[in-house]
Parts: C-alpha cells; sequence; structure tokens
C-alpha cells in the first residue's frame, strides 16, 4: 500500500512545484526524469546495498575520528565536558564544528577543495541541463555552506539574472554545510545524513528545473572565484573563526527558538488545549503520509517536519532523538532524511543578508523571493523523503 501511496505523493510533489513554476511551457521533461531515476538508483546503493553499507560506513567512521580530533581541542578549553555524562549539546555539537570549517579552510587553501568542487559540478551539469554555474554552486554549498558560498562568486552577483540567482539560493538552501554533517551524525543516523545529501543535491535541481526553467548560454557560464591572496594562516583563521561563528549563531537561534516554540507549546496549551506543534502535525500530517509514513504515525511525524521548517534542524532533530514516541525504523528514517537541509525560515534571513553584504542591489532580490525559495526547498525535502520512502 505504501507504493501506491508513495508513487501518488511523488506526482503531488512535483505537481505542487509545477502550479509554482515561472514557465511552464520552458520545463524539460528530460533532464527531470534523468535525474529522478538517478535519484531512486543512489538511494537504493546508499541504503539497501553491500556498496552502500560499505561507502557510508566509511564516510560515518571519518566523521567520528574528526569529531573525536576536534574533542581534544574541546576538552583542552573546556576540561573534559565534550566525555563528560552531562555534557551540553553547545559543547558536544556545535563547537566541533569550528574544526571542521578549519579542515574545510585547509582544503580550500591547498587547492584540493574548488579543483573538487568543479569536477563534480561539470558532471552535474551535463546530467542537470543546467549551466555549470549552478552545479558549481550546489556542489560547493555542500562543502563550504549556504552564506560562504556566495562569497566564492562576489564577482559575479552583479551580472547573474534573477531567475540563475534563484537556482543558486535554492540549492543553498536545500543543502547542509559538511561542518555541520558530523554535528548531524550525532543525533541521527549516518546512512540517513549521507543518502539526503546525495539525494537532495539532485532534489534541488528537479524542483528549481520546474519553478524556475531557464536556457543557460555559454557566453554567460563562466565561474569567477579569484580572491585576494592570502597566507596560509590567514586563510586557516578566517575559517576557524567562521565556524566558531557557526556554532555561535546556530546555538543562539536554538535557545531563542526553542524558548519561542515552548511558549507557544503552553499559549496554545492553556487556550485550546492542546499545543502548538501538534497542530502543525495535524496540518503537514497528509504530506508525511504523502512520503509513505503510515497514517497512524504522520502526525507525531508531520509535527517534527514542521517543527524544522518553522525553528531548524536542529531543533528538530534533537526533538526526534529525545522523543518518546516509539516511530518504526522506517518512519524513524524518512523524517531523519527529510531534516536533512537548510529548508526554513531563517535560512531565508541568512542567505538574502549574505548576497546583500556583497551586493545590496541582489540582496534586496533575494529577501522578495524569499518565500518561494522555501518553498521549493522544502519540495525538495518532501520529494527526496518520497523517494527513499519507496526504495527503503
Amino acid at each position: 500500500m505504501h507504493y501506491i501511496v508513495g508513487i501518488i505523493g511523488l506526482f503531488v510533489f512535483l505537481f505542487l512545484a509545477w502550479v509554482m513554476s515561472s514557465d511552464k511551457k520552458k520545463i524539460k521533461i528530460k533532464p527531470i526524469i534523468t535525474m529522478l531515476v538517478i535519484q531512486f538508483v543512489l538511494g537504493f546503493i546508499l541504503l539497501n546495498t553491500f556498496v552502500g553499507t560499505f561507502i557510508v560506513g566509511h564516510i560515518a567512521r571519518a566523521f567520528e575520528k574528526l569529531l573525536g580530533f576536534a574533542a581534544e581541542g574541546v576538552n583542552f578549553v573546556f576540561g573534559g565536558l565534550v566525555n563528560a555524562e552531562e555534557s551540553t549539546f553547545f559543547i558536544g555539537v556545535l563547537l566541533p564544528i569550528i574544526f571542521i570549517s578549519a579542515l574545510i579552510g585547509i582544503l580550500q587553501y591547498t587547492k584540493i577543495l574548488p579543483v573538487f568542487m568543479k569536477g563534480i559540478g561539470f558532471v552535474l551539469s551535463k546530467v542537470s541541463g543546467m549551466g555549470k554555474l549552478e552545479s558549481y554552486n550546489a556542489v560547493a554549498s555542500a562543502m563550504i555552506g549556504q552564506s560562504e558560498v556566495f562569497i566564492t562568486l562576489k564577482n559575479q552577483l552583479a551580472h547573474i539574472s534573477n531567475q540563475r540567482l534563484y537556482t543558486l539560493c535554492a540549492s543553498a538552501m536545500s543543502t547542509v554545510s559538511m561542518a555541520i554533517v558530523g554535528s548531524y551524525m550525532t543525533l541521527i543516523k549516518p546512512e540517513y545524513v549521507v543518502t539526503a545529501i546525495v539525494l537532495n543535491l539532485f532534489g534541488g535541481f528537479i524542483i528549481a528545473s520546474i519553478i524556475n526553467p531557464y536556457t543557460v548560454h555559454d557566453e554567460e557560464d563562466l565561474i569567477e572565484t579569484k580572491d585576494k591572496k592570502q597566507s596560509f594562516f590567514e586563510v586557516l583563521g578566517e575559517y576557524i573563526l567562521d565556524g566558531f561563528k557557526v556554532a555561535v549563531i546556530v546555538g543562539a537561534m536554538l535557545i531563542g527558538f526553542v524558548a519561542i516554540i515552548a511558549m507557544i507549546n503552553g499559549i496554545f496549551d492553556a487556550v485550546f488545549g492542546v499545543t502548538f506543534q501538534q497542530v502543525l502535525g495535524y496540518v503537514f500530517a497528509p504530506l508525511a503520509f504523502m512520503t509513505g509514513i503510515p497514517w497512524s504515525e504522520s502526525v507525531n511525524a508531520g509535527s517534527i517536519m514542521a517543527t524544522k521548517i518553522v525553528t531548524n534542524e536542529f531543533v528538530a532533530m534533537g526533538e526526534l532523538a529525545g522523543t518518546t514516541i516509539d516511530f518504526s525504523e522506517r518512519t524513524t528514517a524518512l523524517i531523519s532524511v527529510f531534516l536533512v537541509s537548510f529548508a526554513n525560515f531563517s535560512s531565508i534571513g541568512i542567505i538574502s543578508g549574505a548576497v546583500k553584504g556583497l551586493d545590496d542591489e541582489k540582496g534586496n532580490v533575494v529577501a522578495k523571493f524569499g518565500l518561494k525559495l522555501l518553498y521549493g526547498a522544502t519540495l525538495v525535502s518532501f520529494l527526496t523523503t518520497a523517494v527513499v520512502g519507496l526504495i527503503y
């Protein structure tokens, strides 16, 4: 039964993207079908085969090692609190972001990361039918972050059309930064994190191709990433501080959002006898059901999904990890996959602010289509979850 529901859900999510299309006549069907097939093939390999288990296992162990190295630095400053029984979320989950960010800075300085991003971006452009710039941006967003990626494109921003800018921003909101992947893996299973990252890469292009179709001309497809010459320690210092800023910002947002949700829940419970998150659960239940989650679990699953969109993925992952609700393994997998993206209201401000800091006019453009960005990125999460629901 869930196969029938999942297939219907797949078409529903694509239809919801089509409804918001800026030019339905320009939608190219062939690349969309190709990328959907790739999603199913890669998802099946990662979740259901020995090869996938082998790949995910090695990635998980690599991040486990990296988090161990990060713990050395955090423990030196905070006196062993990482491994303590009462280790806080900030100490154990967020502070290791600083080390991962530093590592990304080293890879960036040695040119290993740019070459890798451009190579993968080139392959993606051939598969997706998108320009090299869009494909590079999608990979770069996953590697260096949704706001930092625009710094590498600062020389191009003024010349990018609003249509292409939407796709660049949509990719940034649909992916996650490699710097915080390790933190995700402390809250949900690594195989779900890896699968979501890979599938969202293609899902972002599928939804953007429907909502925002256009044709890229070769002369418009130049990628310029020249920056001022910096020494190794300048780059390393910048990335370390960037990692610290991310950790503090995420921590501050968590404090604010969790407190606000608790307050709203209290108000709703006092007035209506039901919490705000329970109300959101009922609203999102039909969408959760169409991803393949059984109806008996859809309301609770929908509540966690809605929490992620209203607040952020860390709040929702914390709820999923600490819930007393006995979700089935399959439902836990689908919720987990849905949560791995930056599709939330706060990302609108983060992305528009990042672009505005580099180009004031383009920043205003991003702010204007902010809700459409969130709409598309949320559909990417639902599409990826529906694909996983059909193969897991």
